[in-house]
């Protein structure tokens, strides 16, 4: 994959090893610690059914190249949508004459950088499926949904890909690329029982082919659970209100420890003590029952990397271990400026956007308890098994989320679903209030999108079935 995305560029391009010398040395012309160019290629294809109807198919292409130039705590940061060699060096001018430095970084000559593995050996792309082939998939998904359930109303769904190449050239002599697949199918189901109307989601995916969806995870078996979900909040009770017991369910809840948590571990946050986790390397932060670890090197995962976008080979970094914080997330800029090792985790929504400490796919580790257990040890409380939107403070920790699939546990039992729950806390609090961690980590289906700083990027998240002894519930039944 790596020697695949450059000879892409060189080929396509024209570009060469000295070509890319001469764009560094430019950047560098005004001075500087450090610069990279970010090469990206993307071809993306959505197509999208509703009632039944292909509503849209669309593709698209987007191409251009980023330079970066760092001065300490400075970044010049220019692009163009040209890859072509005066645009890219009008590029590198500008970012240099935005960091307005003294002095200047040697350029060591670039040489491709070696990768010893791919994360994601895709045989056959979803880019280079016919049209046809997609709208089969969805119409599946579609009818699936439909024969679910009679009041089953109305159903949306798509299909999106992307195969993305990259290449990374810094001062440092480093030449990285990378063929970057990524696949995700969706499905939007409403429910309609004589006006009371619910709605249910799912969908999956990852640096996957057309395999995964006829084999792993199919369209079918998306459209039952989105099916299910709306299904059952026709039966729905108000949520209870008030401080008490919840048990978040394993898998897609751990989109919470991605907010509420895994945020505030970001390396750019602690260096300008901006995080309810800042300075405090070392100390207990959370549960001994708690081990919290990111890890871009999960193969066909949608966080995963084989590089990041500054071209560190990503790896497993473990942030909280037995409740202890260990480390951030770092990327470039902030390893440097905190004299700390680099994690591979900067990332960049695309050419335009300058790299930042971002998660990959961010987990709890599994303990030794089982999901029944655990359930049985709540005498009042919550099960929560899905997540909608939420938000979070990142210097307090403070966080909100609403729970789109969700039980009462009475006695031990999980009893009625409820509607309108809203979970309120902190998320360093939270973590020490864990008094039980299942054996049963699951990671997401393939659907995560984390936001920051404007730059959307995929992620993956994950959790075991955990019970945290009190949280507020926000309800409409007291």
């Amino acid at each position: 994959m790596k020697m695949e995305a450059i000879k892409f560029f060189f080929e396509r391009f024209g570009f060469n090893e000295r070509y890319l010398d001469r764009l560094l040395a430019a950047a560098l012309g005004r001075g500087g610690d450090f610069a990279d160019l970010y090469f990206e290629y993307r071809l993306s294809n959505v197509v999208s059914l509703e009632e039944g109807i292909v509503k849209s198919a669309s593709k698209s292409i987007s191409q251009g190249v980023g330079v970066r130039v760092v001065v300490g705590e400075k970044t010049g940061y220019a692009y163009t949508d040209e890859i072509e060699f005066n645009s890219i060096l009008h590029a590198a001018r500008t970012a240099s004459h935005i960091a307005r430095s003294i002095g200047s970084a040697q350029v060591v000559g670039v040489n491709a950088t070696p990768r010893t593995s791919n994360l994601y050996a895709v045989d056959v792309p979803l880019s280079d499926i016919e049209v046809a082939r997609k709208i089969e998939l969805i119409r599946q998904g579609d009818h699936a949904a439909r024969i679910y359930d009679a009041r089953i109303r109305e159903v949306q769904s798509s299909i999106a890909d992307e195969i993305k190449y990259v290449m990374i050239v810094s001062s440092e002599g480093r030449l990285v690329g990378d063929v970057q697949p990524l696949a995700r199918f969706s499905i939007n189901c409403i429910a309609d029982d004589d006006g009371n109307l619910q709605a249910g989601r799912s969908g999956g995916g990852g640096r996957v082919g057309l395999d995964f969806f006829e084999k792993d995870i199919t369209p079918d078996e998306f459209a039952r659970e989105a099916s299910r979900q709306a299904i059952i909040q026709l039966d729905a009770v108000d949520a209870p209100a008030g401080a008490m017991e919840v048990v978040l369910g394993p898998g897609w809840p751990g989109i919470l420890l991605h907010e509420a948590v895994g945020h505030g571990l970001e390396a750019d946050f602690n260096r300008k003590k901006t995080s309810a986790f800042s300075g405090l390397i070392g100390q207990m932060v959370a549960s001994e029952l708690c081990t919290v670890v990111d890890d871009g090197t999960i193969a066909n995962r949608r966080g995963s990397l084989n590089v990041d976008d500054e071209g560190e080979i990503t790896g497993r970094t473990v942030l909280i271990e037995n409740g202890i914080l260990r480390g951030y997330l770092n990327d470039h800029l902030n390893s440097g400026l905190m004299k700390t090792p680099r994690t591979g985790n900067g990332r960049r929504q695309s050419y335009k956007h300058m790299p930042l400490p971002r998660m990959t796919n961010t987990f709890m580790l599994a303990g030794n308890e089982s999901r029944e257990d655990i359930i049985r040890s709540v005498r009042r409380g919550l099960y929560a098994v899905q997540f909608g939107g939420g938000q979070v403070d990142i210097t307090s920790g403070e966080f909100a989320f609403s729970a789109s699939e969700a039980y009462l546990i009475e006695d031990g039992k999980i009893t009625a679903p409820v509607k309108g729950a809203t979970l309120r806390g902190s998320g360093p609090e939270s973590l020490k209030q864990v008094a039980a961690v299942g054996n049963d980590l699951e990671l997401d289906l393939g659907v995560g999108i984390c936001s920051k700083a404007g730059q959307n990027i995929p992620v993956g998240v994950g959790l075991p079935t955990i019970r945290i002894k009190e949280i507020t519930v926000g309800g409409t039944r007291h």
